[in-house]
């Protein structure tokens, strides 16, 4: 609810789940003991930029016990001596006052708990892409296979041209060695004279 001209907190309802509240750039000046009502297990709060000016006035967080985070940016309270020393001593359940700790070391970027959420989600994503890449060495494992069968080369490796060249050299040696019969046989026939001929040759 950031910099709705929200005036107080009274009508918040009861969140009890609620872990991260932003109400930075508005106009509350009070009221904060709602917070420990409604919202008993908030961890960061964002009061930057409203009518705080008193460290009275934060007393109600006392009742946060997990509060670690708590912005006060732009509030007058700000201004005051020993403002950061006066909160860490009202507030000891807090880490970090407008971003950084007791010992001045700043606050890192965001929750450890979200960070392991996105770690999570990017090992997640690793393993659809493992995937993928498994699916696409599939998808040309088979299309080299269709290839080949397209290239004529069948299961045992061997070309379906070779193989009919090599049956077509059999053929033709088949062949050749009918017609070296025939020409035998013609040859035989032509030196062989019928009896009854040579029988007549002798009367003459």
């Amino acid at each position: 609810m950031i910099n709705v001209n929200l005036l107080s907190v009274s009508n918040l309802p009861k969140l009890n789940k609620l872990r991260k509240l932003e109400l930075s750039d508005n106009r509350i000046s009070g009221g904060l003991e709602v917070l420990a009502e409604r919202t008993p297990n908030l961890t960061h709060l964002n009061l930057s930029g409203n009518k705080i000016k008193d460290i009275n006035t934060l007393e109600p967080l006392k009742k946060l016990p997990n509060l670690h985070s708590l912005d006060l940016f732009n509030c007058e309270v700000t201004m005051l001596i020993n403002y950061r020393e006066s909160v860490f001593t009202l507030l000891p359940q807090l880490t970090y006052l407008d971003g950084f700790d007791a010992d001045d070391q700043e606050a890192p970027d965001s929750d450890p708990e979200a960070d392991e959420g996105e770690e999570e989600d990017d090992d997640e994503e690793e393993d659809d892409l493992d995937e993928e890449v498994i699916d696409d060495e599939e998808d040309e494992d088979d299309d080299l296979e269709g290839e080949e069968e397209e290239d004529g080369v069948d299961d045992d490796g061997v070309d379906d041209e070779e193989e009919d060249e090599e049956e077509d050299g059999e053929d033709d040696e088949e062949d050749e060695a009918d017609d070296g019969e025939k020409r035998k046989r013609n040859l035989e026939d032509e030196g062989e004279e019928d009896p009854e001929d040579e029988e007549d040759d002798e009367d003459d």
